[in-house]
């Protein structure tokens, strides 16, 4: 049940790309987008989460800044600035390395978290089948190394953002946390737009479909996404519940064909079996047959 839930935590993220994509062609920038989403769900989570505001201590304090960096404005910064100056294949590949890397980094520090021989081949092999998937018949990628730098940095950021969720949940409830990080991923996006300000129009947020996707991604990806994510990642653990992004390059393939009419090709249905097959290799656990 709690790899189900995890599961559907993942399938929503994944069809946030067709939400962001609809923005991003009304005008909308990656970090505009973020600040709105961020904003509804910090108000959403402010109505039922109001009786804290600072951490046990400073330590813990700083732990939520880390958290709302790199699980936040740092992760969606790089992620989608690597879309600039790389192909979505390349980027959507170097992306999907955070279950290895998540691996890596959280059994350095956690003995308990380490994955079984038989659960690391399950990993590689899912790695193999998002591949696949993501390339879908296109069998050139073009190396662009700031773009590709960027894309291995957003992944690293998320897996940093696994280990300090690590040391965390055990301490404060779901909805305290994912307030925290909500907070902290709006103040530190603040500073990019000295850079890039802020320019969203009236005009644009009076459109029903633009206000539509923005309702979607602030309130059930990122206020249910998080707060759903934090309690999935409390009861499995850091390693198996990232193990479950997998899924979402196969969710956005789909979401793709449905509503953008995108092609599927072989090679992509043959990923979705390869990735499908590596997860359940990934997710099993020695008790397990």
């Amino acid at each position: 049940m709690n790899y189900l839930i995890a599961i559907l935590v993942v399938c929503v993220w994944g069809t946030t790309f067709v939400s962001s994509k609809v923005l991003l062609q009304a005008g909308m920038t990656p970090a505009e987008i973020f600040l709105i989403r961020f904003i509804m769900a910090y108000i959403c989570l402010s109505i039922v989460s109001h009786k804290r505001f600072l951490a046990k201590d400073w330590k813990d304090e700083l732990t939520f800044l880390g958290l709302g960096i790199m699980g936040g404005s740092l992760y969606f910064l790089t992620e989608n600035m690597a879309l600039i100056y790389s192909t979505t294949a390349n980027v959507s590949i170097l992306v999907s390395t955070c279950p290895l890397l998540t691996a890596l980094i959280v059994s350095l520090f956690y003995k308990s978290e380490r994955m079984t021989g038989r659960q690391t081949i399950g990993s590689i092999v899912a790695f193999i089948g998002v591949v696949l998937v993501i390339l879908n018949g296109q069998l050139v990628l073009k190396l662009n190394p700031r773009g590709d730098v960027l894309a291995l940095t957003a992944s690293l950021t998320w897996a940093l953002y696994s280990l300090l969720m690590k040391r965390i949940m055990g301490k404060y409830r779901a909805d305290y946390i994912t307030r925290k990080v909500f907070g902290y991923g709006i103040l530190t996006i603040l500073p990019y737009f000295l850079y890039e300000p802020f320019n969203v129009s009236r005009e644009l947020l009076s459109n029903p479909t633009i206000v539509c996707n923005l309702l979607f991604l602030g309130l059930v990806a990122s206020t249910g996404g998080y707060l759903v994510w934090s309690w999935a990642m409390k009861r499995l653990g850091a390693v198996k519940a990232t193990n479950c992004i997998y899924i979402q390059p196969l969710v956005t393939m789909v979401a793709g064909v449905i509503i953008l009419s995108e092609p599927i090709t072989p090679m992509g249905i043959g990923g979705i079996i390869i990735t499908t097959v590596g997860m359940i290799l990934a997710l099993r656990n020695k008790k397990q047959k």
